[in-house]
């Protein structure tokens, strides 16, 4: 049996971060990675990086193959970086293997067909989160079938495209794929588009989708995949339409990556949606057992991970003030076209909370820095307490919002009423100027 200070179980963004942290206090590091191709976690590998090189390259027009070309290469040399940044540590000894759990303190690793127990006090879990695949008839495991993780390893464009849900995920690959040519189909059970978020950008939002050429079947399941040939196949839905595609996406989100973890062996507990369950410190239901990011359910963006390594650390090391409870207003962006972002609550939803809220509206066109941008599309939203002055949330659809969205956290986490950024002095012709209209918020 091998003993260490620490196991972390998973190369992601908290466990890289947490493995590299303690180790330059000396602590001994088991880091425990069971594909290579990981090295680092899944924003760098399969999911932001690549695919936001791949929204702009898409929207600069690059052809498919040598964005895909350009993709691989980055993703390639931070793979290795990240990789470097622990291997070359002396106090980390990385088991490219999986990881089960004996134990709540014991490891079962296999590396090069040697079997080894690893044992630590202190175990972090960081295994991400996998693609949740539908139960659907037919062809499910054909080559034309695809997730999130496969797709963009694909080196031809598919001329057309299916995909299936339409979710953060789904509309974020519909928009990029129709960027670089593909003729894209969404099919998602929903009504309509992102019901979850404000309904005027919702709107805003499926008009843009619409006037890209996207094509959208709303209230309607995928059931069946067919192959026709050695080129596309056809999925039959609900309605008993019929949708033929050279490439399908099963873009119906990401469950906890925790099959393999031999959980049973242990007295960590799941929650009913199958993630890891954690307390407000992030520790599971055995003590000195973390986990973090993906794996334990939430919002699964790789900053989220980064901020669970902090509030960890913070009860491991630090004078245990940050956790789950003093985390506040987590922003996020679906990088669309233009992109949208949010952060904190809707008008519907501050007024089921009993706030007495006003809006704050305004549409992007009417802004100058679009017209120097040459993009008119979208609107802007923002809600904002009359009792308080606080900032309560803001949509904002349009460009640049991935940058503005967080300058409206900062505001928030402040306790900044919203006059703040309404009479705030900005730098001239900028994106962030629209908040001296758009929080000029009227009763």
């Amino acid at each position: 049996m091998l003993t260490f200070d620490a196991i972390v179980i998973g190369f992601g963004k908290a466990g890289k971060t947490i493995a590299g942290d303690l180790a330059n206090k000396d602590w001994q590091v088991a880091m425990i990675e069971k594909d290579p191709n990981m090295y680092g976690g899944t924003c760098i590998n399969i999911a932001c990086i690549p695919t936001k090189m791949l929204v702009h390259d898409g929207m600069q027009n690059v052809p498919y193959g040598e964005a895909i070309e350009r993709k691989d290469d980055v993703v390639d040399k931070l793979n290795e970086k990240n990789y470097k940044q622990l291997a070359d540590h002396d106090n980390v000894t990385i088991f490219d293997s999986g990881a089960t759990f004996r134990s709540d303190k014991e490891v079962a690793v296999e590396t090069n067909g040697k079997k080894e127990i690893l044992t630590a006090e202190h175990i972090f879990i960081n295994t991400g989160a996998v693609s949740n695949i539908p139960p659907m008839e037919g062809d499910i495991n054909s080559d034309k079938v695809y997730t999130s993780t496969t797709l963009i390893n694909r080196k031809q464009l598919p001329k057309k495209l299916a995909i299936v849900g339409g979710g953060y995920i789904g509309l974020e690959y519909a928009s990029m794929y129709r960027n670089f040519g593909s003729d894209v189909t969404v099919i998602t059970p929903e009504e309509k588009l992102l019901s979850d978020e404000d309904s005027d950008i919702a709107e805003e939002i499926e008009k843009e989708f619409q006037n890209k050429g996207i094509n959208i079947i709303n209230g309607t399941k995928a059931e069946k995949i067919e192959e026709n040939n050695e080129d596309d196949v056809t999925l039959t839905l609900s309605n008993n339409d019929q949708v033929t595609a050279n490439a399908v996406l099963l873009a119906t989100g990401r469950k906890p990556n925790t099959e393999s973890l031999g959980l049973e062996n242990t007295s960590i507990e799941l929650t009913e949606d199958g993630a890891i369950k954690v307390g407000d410190n992030l520790e599971t239901t055995t003590d000195n057992v973390w986990a973090l990011g993906d794996v334990r359910g939430g919002f699964q963006f790789t900053y989220i991970s980064l901020d669970d390594y902090r509030i960890v650390m913070s009860h491991l090391l630090g004078d245990k003030s940050y956790s789950l409870k003093t985390r506040e207003n987590v922003p996020y962006t679906m990088f669309v076209e233009p992109p949208f972002s949010r952060v904190g609550l809707t008008k519907e939803e501050a007024d089921k909370e009993g706030f007495e809220a006003a809006e704050g509206k305004m549409a992007v066109a009417s802004h100058p820095r679009a017209h120097v941008l040459n993009d008119l599309r979208g609107l802007f939203k923002v809600v904002v307490d009359k009792q308080t002055d606080k900032i309560l949330g803001a949509s904002l659809f349009g460009p640049v919002s991935e940058e503005l969205i967080n300058l409206v956290k900062l505001a928030m986490d402040l306790d900044a009423p919203y006059t703040y950024l309404r009479d705030q002095m900005y730098n001239h012709p900028v994106m962030s100027e629209s908040f001296n209209g758009l929080f000029a918020v009227e009763d």
